[in-house]
């Protein structure tokens, strides 16, 4: 594009199948009005998580027609796209165009044949999972921003499903002794169910396989649990959780027993990248726990971290509940859109240059999380993943 025009953000509404969320809000269309990016918007893609057309309009943003905003779009902003919404990229394909730059979730560690497939429509693909955790892209990083609001709302499931009030309360009628939540990782969603546990006056206990978090556990008001069992290497130099395998797993089991037996209700939130979520939480740990008691799955949507857990659905084992939590952002997707909007803006105005879109291998950003250009596979990782000669992974 020419560097004197001006980059058209281009925004559809959302097709997966119960996805509220919206890529774009009103007041971040305005801060990339500023960067020099104008944003059209699909009619009426705000609406489900309330944001009406003339809130757009009022800020900037232009209103079209889906093949409009296709046609107009230099970058088009998802919130699925790709392995995250597969229907999506075979719907739009023909929508797509070489030279288009397409930002959003796509999931391209856990379907990278979708990232395959979206190369055939010749536009640059980039996946927001795969942004670095780097100090730099903090304000960029949509994993976090989604967990935050992931782990607020497991605690409400929980707390809404559970036949006990969280507080301790002292009543004329005597005194209720307070919920036992029982926290199982401590990454983002982790630490904000802790948070959001603690504030509703629960007693809360935590473990990580990372003895270094025991500090962050420990300042928000959690006891950390300890468990005498090593796991060397629980992070990848991304700043991602990695497989520690199974022999690992089951001796954290066998350990966790006796604190999952305590606890009234227990949230999972273990999820490596690509790869089945480890399971952390057996049939018989829940045969321990007392009656009424809840275990929200955070890791449903990856098979779970409960062995007995179905996505999307509640599973009852004797008297327990576990809760197979599925895309909760879209949940309360008022919030979750705005902070998504302000890490796609971030991330776009990290490439905006002179009035246009540089997109440099030479950034770590733009390197990390581009998977497809010109018509083919991009990332060397995915190609490695889809048996694809490396020579021409490098652009």
């Amino acid at each position: 594009m020419s560097a004197n025009a001006t980059i058209v953000v281009g925004v559809p509404r959302e097709t997966f199948p119960g996805e509220t969320r919206v890529a774009m809000v009103p007041a971040v269309a305005a801060v990339l009005a500023k960067s020099g990016a104008q944003v059209a918007i699909e009619r009426g893609a705000g609406e489900a998580s309330g944001y009406t057309d003339a809130a757009y309009e009022a800020k900037g943003a232009s209103l079209a027609s889906r093949d409009e905003v296709f046609a107009r779009a230099h970058v088009v902003a998802h919130v699925r796209v790709a392995g995250a919404n597969p229907a999506l990229t075979r719907d739009d394909a023909r929508r797509y165009r070489r030279g288009q730059l397409v930002v959003g979730m796509a999931d391209p560690l856990g379907e990278p044949e979708a990232i395959r497939e979206f190369a055939s429509t010749g536009a640059s693909l980039m996946a927001l999972e795969l942004v670095p955790r780097i100090t730099r892209a903090q304000s960029m990083d949509v994993l976090s921003s989604m967990a935050t609001v992931a782990g607020y709302k497991a605690v409400l499931l929980a707390a809404n499903a559970l036949p006990r009030m969280f507080p301790m309360m002292m009543t004329a009628a005597g005194t209720i002794t307070p919920a036992r939540v029982f926290v199982v990782g401590a990454g983002v969603a982790g630490l904000q169910a802790i948070a959001s546990s603690k504030r509703l006056g629960a007693v809360v206990h935590a473990y990580d396989v990372r003895p270094a978090v025991k500090e962050q556990i420990q300042s928000l008001g959690a006891k950390f649990v300890e468990l005498p069992v090593e796991a060397a290497d629980a992070e990848d130099k991304g700043g991602y959780a990695r497989e520690l395998g199974e022999e690992f797993y089951r001796k954290q089991r066998e350990l966790m027993a006796r604190v999952v037996a305590e606890s009234d209700v227990v949230i999972t939130t273990a999820m490596i990248p690509g790869k089945k979520a480890p399971v952390l939480i057996t049939g018989q740990m829940l045969a321990k726990m007392a009656p009424g008691s809840v275990v929200v799955d955070l890791a449903a949507e990856r098979g779970g971290n409960v062995d007995v857990t179905r996505a999307g659905e509640t599973v009852q084992v004797g008297g327990v509940r576990v809760i197979g939590a599925v895309n909760l952002p879209a949940t309360m997707p008022y919030h979750a859109s705005q902070m998504y909007a302000r890490n796609v803006a971030s991330f776009l105005q990290n490439m905006i240059k002179d009035n246009a879109i540089a997109l440099s291998t030479d950034d770590e950003v733009v390197r990390d999380t581009l998977v497809t250009r010109d018509g083919d596979v991009a990332s060397a990782a995915l190609r490695e993943r889809l048996g694809l000669a490396t020579a021409t992974a490098a652009r």
